[in-house]
């Protein structure tokens, strides 16, 4: 029986803490709500872990790119809710353009423009 593929995306490392910042671009949320706007926003395609999503929040808070305060969510119940810092608006930024050359470049090595004759 041939494997089947696994349909799982890895994200690469970093790449969490970009998707985190763009999503809170947007504004406040609590940890469950970036989650799901990310699983949403990409297709399903990434279903960030709760074990990887929270360490991520984490320390983009010890790195001050985002705050962080105790409010009620839409259901009543406390949660901690997660704010874009100036200083994280400047680091979304630097890490966006990053990416969009890592990408660009990835794209024009698995897509060349001209495939050679041999």
């Amino acid at each position: 029986m041939p494997n089947k593929p696994n349909s799982r995306v890895e994200l690469l490392q970093g790449t969490l803490d970009l998707l985190i910042l763009h999503t809170l671009r947007a504004g406040p949320m609590h940890g469950h709500s970036i989650g799901k706007e990310i699983k949403r926003s990409s297709a399903d395609v990434f279903h960030i872990e709760t074990g990887s999503l929270y360490p991520a929040l984490h320390r983009l808070e010890a790195k001050a790119w985002v705050s962080a305060a105790w409010e009620h969510s839409e259901t009543g119940k406390r949660a901690r809710f997660y704010r874009l810092t100036a200083r994280g608006r400047k680091q979304l930024a630097a890490e966006q353009s990053k990416w969009e050359k890592l990408a660009g470049a990835m794209s024009a090595v698995l897509r060349p423009a001209k495939q050679e004759a041999r």
